[in-house]
C-alpha cells in the first residue's frame, strides 16, 4: 500500500523531489529498513547522509536528505529539503491532517510503552490501529510515528515523552490527539526539574494540542492530580479520572497472583472484571485508563476489557518466562522477570511487588529451596536526592519479603550498604562485572527479578541469565 507519493511528500515538506517515486514505509535506519521505504537521513549519532547510498542499494524508493551525498548517483531518487528534522515533523503533520483517525497521546513517568501496548491489543479488534513498534516517543520518534500512519487509520496511539521542560507540548500539538493520557506522574528525570510539581506541570502539557472537545484522562491517585486538574480547569478541557474512591474510573480491587492481574473495576454504574496475563498492581492502573481512553475515543470499553487478557509487556518491562537450567530435567527451572528497560523509584517498587508476591519452588537445584532474587540496577537522571532515594529502597515493604538482592552500579551500592546482611547481595560498579557470576547468583527453582534504568546496561545480566539455559516461554 503507497504511503506516500513524489509529489505529495514534497507538497508536505515543500522538498524539492527528483524522479517519481512512491514509497510504502519511513524507516530511519538502513538495519531495519524494508524495501520500498523512505530513507529519513536524521542527524543523530552519525549523520544519515553517511547511509543514504546504502539504503538505496537496499531497495529504499527515495531518501529525504538536506543534500546530496557525494557516493549518490545524480539520477538517484531523492527529496532535497532545508532540514530534515524539520521535513519529518512535516510528513509528520500532513499524515495526521489526512487522517479521519481518532488519536489517544500517551504520557507518564511511568507505563508510557505497555499503556500504548495495552492501547493497541484493545483497539485494534475495533479498528485498524496504528502504533510505533518501539518506544519512539521523542523530537522524531513522535513524527516518524505519524509520517508512517496510514490514511484509513482508525485509531492511532502516539507516545510521548520527556526528559527536560518544554519539550512535551509541541509533540502534542504535532499529534493532535482527541484524548490525552497521563499515567502517572513519579521522580524520572528529577534533576531537570523542581521537583514532582515541576514533573506534574510538564506531563500536563500533552493536553496541549488536545482537538476541541477533546478529553484528558488523568491518573486520579497520584501525589500532585491537583496540579494535573488544576491545567485542564483552566483550558476548559472534559476530564476522566482513574484510579480512587473519588474517581470517574474507580479501581475496586486488584488480586496479584504469580502469573496473573485479576482487576474489578467500576465506572459510573458499569462494572468491569479484567484479567492481564502478567502480575503487577502497576499494570492494574494503566489498565483502567486504558478503559477510559477507549470509551472516549468512541471504542467499547466493555469489549476492551475483555479483549485487554492478550496484552504482554514489551520486552524488557515486566516479560515473564521459564528458563530450563538442565536440558536432562524438566524441574530444573528458574523464573525470570526481565524489568531492565527503565527504573525510578516508583516504577521499581512496583516490580518489588511482583516478585514479592512470586511463589518460588523448593525442592530443586543445588540450594533446594526456591528464592526470590533481585538484581538491581542504578536509577539515573534523580538528580541530588539520587543517593538517598537508592538507599530508601531498603525499607520497601516489598523487600522484607525477598531472599537476596545483588546490586549494580555506583548509586545502587547505597542500596547494598542499608540491606540486612541476610538479604545483602554481591554488588559490582558494572553490569559486566557480573556477568560471568550470574551461576553463582540464580538458582533452579528461584524467581529473579532483573531491574534497572537502561543505562546501568542490567540488560547485560538478563542476557547472562538465559545463556544458563534454554527459554521454556
Amino acid at each position: 500500500m503507497t504511503l506516500w507519493t513524489a509529489h505529495e511528500a514534497a507538497a508536505a515538506t515543500g522538498g524539492e523531489t527528483t524522479g517519481d517515486w512512491t514509497a510504502t514505509g519511513v524507516s530511519i535506519d538502513t538495519r531495519t529498513m524494508l524495501s520500498g521505504d523512505l530513507f529519513v537521513a536524521l542527524q543523530a549519532a552519525r549523520d544519515g547522509h553517511d547511509f543514504v547510498a546504502a539504503a538505496l542499494e537496499r531497495g529504499a524508493a527515495a531518501a529525504l536528505v538536506s543534500r546530496r551525498p557525494a557516493d549518490v548517483p545524480d539520477d538517484a531518487p531523492l527529496l532535497i529539503v532545508a532540514d530534515v528534522l524539520t521535513a519529518l515533523e512535516d510528513l509528520g503533520r500532513a499524515a495526521r491532517d489526512r487522517t479521519a483517525a481518532r488519536v489517544v497521546g500517551v504520557t507518564g513517568s511511568v507505563g508510557k510503552t505497555s499503556t500504548k501496548e495495552m492501547l493497541r491489543a484493545v483497539l485494534a479488534p475495533q479498528g485498524r490501529t496504528h502504533a510505533a513498534e518501539a518506544s519512539y516517543n521523542n523530537h522524531w520518534g513522535v513524527p516518524l510515528t505519524l509520517a508512517r500512519m496510514p490514511r484509513d487509520t482508525a485509531y492511532a496511539v502516539i507516545e510521548i515523552g520527556m526528559s527536560n521542560p518544554g519539550e512535551i507540548a509541541p509533540l502534542s500539538r504535532l499529534a493532535q490527539p482527541h484524548v490525552a493520557m497521563v499515567t502517572t506522574v513519579a521522580a524520572a528525570h528529577l534533576e531537570a526539574f523542581d521537583g514532582l510539581d515541576g514533573i506534574a506541570r510538564e506531563k500536563a502539557q500533552i493536553m496541549a494540542g488536545l482537538v476541541p472537545g477533546g478529553v484528558a484522562i488523568l491518573n486520579g491517585v497520584v501525589e500532585t492530580r491537583d496540579i494535573l486538574r488544576a491545567h485542564a480547569k483552566a483550558q476548559n478541557i472534559a476530564v476522566q479520572s482513574f484510579g480512587g474512591a473519588d474517581c470517574d474510573w474507580v479501581l475496586e480491587d486488584v488480586r496479584i497472583s504469580a502469573a496473573a492481574t485479576v482487576i474489578a473495576a467500576t465506572h459510573g454504574d458499569a462494572e468491569y472484571l479484567m484479567k492481564l496475563s502478567v502480575p503487577g498492581r502497576h499494570f492494574a492502573l494503566n489498565a483502567l485508563a486504558v478503559l477510559a481512553a477507549a470509551e472516549a475515543l468512541g471504542a467499547d470499553p466493555v469489549r476492551a476489557a475483555q479483549d485487554i487478557a492478550a496484552w504482554v509487556p514489551p520486552s524488557g518491562r515486566g516479560t515473564r518466562e521459564v528458563l530450563t537450567l538442565d536440558a536432562g530435567s524438566a524441574e530444573e527451572t528458574l523464573d525470570l522477570i526481565d524489568d531492565a528497560f527503565n527504573a525510578n523509584p516508583t516504577s521499581m517498587s512496583a516490580a518489588l511487588e511482583v516478585l514479592a508476591a512470586a511463589a518460588p519452588r523448593d525442592g530443586v537445584g543445588r540450594i533446594f529451596k526456591g528464592r526470590r532474587v533481585a538484581i538491581l540496577g542504578d536509577m539515573l537522571e534523580l538528580g541530588p536526592e539520587e543517593i538517598a532515594l537508592h538507599a530508601a529502597l531498603a525499607e520497601d515493604p516489598h523487600v522484607q519479603q525477598l531472599d537476596l538482592v545483588h546490586c549494580v552500579g555506583p548509586r545502587m551500592q547505597a542500596l547494598h550498604a542499608a540491606l540486612p546482611e541476610a538479604r545483602r547481595g554481591l554488588w559490582a560498579e558494572t553490569a559486566a562485572a557480573l556477568t560471568g557470576k550470574v551461576a553463582q547468583m540464580v538458582d533452579a527453582g528461584d524467581v529473579v527479578l532483573v531491574k534497572g534504568s537502561k543505562g546501568s546496561f542490567v540488560s547485560q545480566i538478563v542476557d547472562a541469565i538465559r545463556k544458563l539455559g534454554h527459554r521454556s516461554n
